[in-house]
């Protein structure tokens, strides 16, 4: 049993008192960004007690079933423990079910059967969960593996012990086999996109015989009748389980759970390979060493404590999606069931992630630090198209019609410029072709006004397509990620030529007037009225401040319409300086994001959201980097902590902790689908980048501290080195980075036309 609780953990580096280091994984805090609700987001995060990218996660259920935010650090009671699969609160949840022990009285319902529980003896780590709940007077551990886990409760003296095995309404069964001590059930229930024969199958066994046992039927649905197969099998709109027994003080009762897609014999199979014969304490343990193994990637020196676990909190949010969704059968081969036409196919299948969120850093960071898992999600990403016809933009898992863009065009370019290889990438780059130039049903997939866009250059403000200064913003980019793919791959000049001459599309929206994108009638006029700081609308969450930076792939172009350098410097000392004031007209109220920038103090600049995160870096192609260096510690020190209250906005699926990595690191991917990553200044004295190809590369800021917070000087493997960027082909080869830091920036450093990273329109 652990004595020390998380909240109270007292961790050490390595001192010159020689005290040891601690497990990295031991360094996260999975509460981080927990304390969250629907009008202001903190992360809007769970506890997920998982293996990095697991088909499977865990959580402690604060939430009713059903709630999009299944657990809030206010919260005072458990509900259940519950499985899931969800990527946000605003997708919600798929493949559910959970299990909840109670005591003196045989209860279903969720309010009888919450107990009230204190953070003070919530124990949490990414391998490992326990709380004691009041009200049962039981004490619930659990322990994963990828699509298994394991469960000891700690009960009281009592005749009346038991735990109900929830499987969730829209449609569940649960069936109950007391001479193998064992449960099963499915569960149909998810939340978005369309999911045919979708079942969630799950085996449970106990180590305890069952002395008690009922199932319960609950139908919503007016005149249905549920099938009561026997007195201990039930299928139903929601279907539960109850089974009990009696028990000592302090008797522990053990669970072994697994889960499939596909079959309860594969659940079976699932079982018994991840879980074999190992007890609770063997799982935990090969859980811990998976994760402080994963973690390992990136060693740091320095730094604060609290600075040490940010960072590594950070880190295990950036490794859970995509998730696994495949699975092995007993032939040894990869199988999935598929969202898409409801069948077991061959090979892999990922979901659970929003391209438009993470294809600015999440997989970036991927194609640097884990490879070998985003080669497995571009042949996922192949599947899809095979499968559903169209490459997903959200999958939960399927076709999620939220968000915008067309940014698998960017997550399939940039595996492949970066090196991936060993899968049928011309089949997707098929599939970004066809998903350029065609609008897929309900907009999910595909791009909404696309023979707008590729007649008239830019999608139109009064054609009632919304969000359409956004849409073509983000288009132009996609179209010069599947623009450098299609030369990488040697595509015909003619073709490559198309999607190079739309990635300038960025251009048809700058109003000169004002210096700033603008939605653009059909006419070619621009909207009227325009009010920069409104909210939606021409754009996607955010307002004209945040999107007109949206030009990744040509900076450089953008500085040429705004007049130069210096008025495009000054352009983004504005975004700091503005008071940060809205107009949420078109949402007609104050969503989250909006208070999220107000409250943040830092003028127009909304952290809390993607369109803007990468803008502190644009300081580099403007000969002021010094001012990313400036801007981007400041972020770092500002708006994240490794507590409940952690984050600025929405986590969304590791992107908003994958700028706080790249950032700690000091450089961050700005046009993903091209070599380069922007510097900025590291965080730590020392952090070393373990590769998966053997290779190391070594950042030295052994100055680095809270005032000395920017680079004075810098070598690159020995050789003075003045650029704003670093390639990544040559990080690939390994390299040792010596910079020196000063509380004084050098204003002389990083200016020359050579020091600037990359832009479409200097391409030769």
């Amino acid at each position: 049993m652990k004595q020390i609780l998380f909240g109270y953990l007292i961790l050490f580096s390595i001192t010159a008192y020689g005290q040891k280091a601690p497990d990295l994984a031991d360094l996260v805090n999975p509460l981080m960004g927990t304390q969250s609700k629907v009008d202001l987001s903190n992360g809007n995060t769970y506890p997920d007690i998982a293996l990095p990218w697991g088909m499977n996660s865990w959580t402690p259920q604060t939430g009713k079933n059903g709630d999009g935010w299944q657990y809030t650090y206010d919260a005072d009671k458990i509900r259940g423990f519950k499985q899931t699969h969800q990527p946000s609160p605003w997708m919600n949840d798929y493949g559910v079910f959970s299990i909840m022990p109670v005591t003196k009285h045989m209860v279903y319902e969720e309010a009888k059967r919450a107990s009230w529980f204190s953070h003070k003896t919530e124990i949490v780590h990414p391998y490992y969960y326990s709380v004691y709940l009041a009200d049962a007077d039981v004490t619930t551990e659990m322990t994963p593996t990828e699509r298994a886990a394991q469960f000891r409760f700690t009960f009281p003296k009592t005749d009346s012990s038991f735990f109900v095995v929830d499987a969730y309404d829209r449609g569940s069964y649960i069936k109950i086999i007391p001479e193998k001590n064992e449960i099963i059930g499915y569960s149909t229930r998810y939340a978005r996109s369309r999911m045919p024969n979708s079942k969630d199958f799950f085996v449970i066994y106990s180590d305890k015989p069952f002395t008690y046992t009922s199932v319960k039927a609950i139908m919503r649905v007016a005149g249905t009748k549920p099938q009561q197969l026997d007195p201990l099998e039930v299928q139903s709109d929601h279907s539960l389980g109850i089974v009990g027994f009696k028990t000592k003080n302090g008797e522990k009762v053990h669970l072994r759970v697994s889960s499939s897609f596909i079959s309860f014999e594969q659940a079976e199979l699932n079982l018994k390979r991840e879980l074999a014969n190992d007890n609770f304490d063997a799982t935990e343990q090969k859980a811990k060493a998976v994760w402080n193994k994963t973690l390992s990637h990136i060693a740091i020196e320095g730094g604060s404590i609290d600075q040490q676990r940010t960072f590594y909190s950070c880190l295990y949010r950036m490794l859970f999606f995509p998730n696994k969704l495949y699975e092995i059968n007993a032939e040894n081969k990869i199988v999935h069931f598929s969202p898409y036409n409801g069948k077991i196919e061959p090979g892999y299948m990922f979901g659970g992630t929003g391209f438009w969120d993470t294809f600015r850093a999440l997989y970036p960071f991927l194609n640097l630090m884990y490879p070998s898992i985003n080669k497995e999600m571009q042949e996922g990403l192949v599947n899809d198209y095979k499968e559903g016809g169209w490459l997903p933009e959200w999958s939960s898992p399927g076709y999620a019609n939220i968000m915008i863009g067309n940014n698998s065009a960017s997550v399939v370019a940039e595996a492949y410029l970066k090196g991936l290889r060993g899968y049928d990438i011309n089949t997707l780059y098929d599939a970004l072709v066809h998903g350029a130039n065609n609008e897929g049903p309900m907009t999910a997939v595909g791009r909404a006004g696309v023979k707008y866009y590729n007649t008239l250059g830019y999608v139109p403000y009064d054609v009632k397509i919304n969000e359409n200064a956004a849409r073509t913003l983000e288009y132009a980019y996609d179209d010069f990620a599947i623009y450098k793919l299609g030369v990488a791959l040697g595509k015909p000049k003619e073709e490559t030529d198309v999607y190079k001459k739309r990635a300038m599309n960025y251009k048809n929206l700058f109003d000169p007037r004002i210096g700033l994108m603008r939605g653009k009638n059909k006419d070619g006029s621009f909207e009227t009225p325009f009010n920069p700081f409104e909210w939606g609308d021409a754009f996607t969450e955010g307002n004209s401040w945040h999107y007109t930076w949206g030009v990744f792939q040509d900076i450089q172009g953008l500085i040429d319409l705004m007049g130069g350098k210096k008025k495009f410097v000054a352009k983004l000392d504005s975004v700091f300086t503005l008071p940060p004031i809205f107009d949420s007209t078109y949402y007609k109220e104050v969503i989250h994001e909006i208070r999220e920038m107000q409250i943040a103090g830092m003028g127009q600049y909304a952290h809390g959201n993607q369109p803007i995160q990468h803008m502190i870096y644009l300081y580099g192609y403007g000969n002021e980097p010094w001012k990313a260096q400036y801007w981007a510690r400041e972020t770092m020190n500002k708006l994240y902590k490794a507590t409940p209250d952690g984050y600025c906005g929405d986590e969304d699926n590791g992107q908003t902790s994958a700028w706080y990595v790249f950032s700690a690191m000091g450089f961050y991917p700005v046009c993903p689908a091209s070599d380069q990553y922007v510097l900025g200044a590291p965080l730590f004295k020392k952090m070393t980048l373990n590769l998966e190809n053997g290779k190391k590369v070594v950042i030295n800021a052994p100055d680095n501290s809270a005032t000395n917070k920017y680079i004075s000087s810098m070598t690159y493997n020995g050789a003075l080195y003045d650029k704003n960027w670093l390639s990544h082909s040559s990080l690939m080869k390994g390299a040792v980075i010596n910079i020196k830091m000063s509380a004084q920036p050098n204003k002389n450093r990083g200016i020359r036309d050579e020091d600037v990273p990359y832009s479409l329109s200097r391409e030769k």
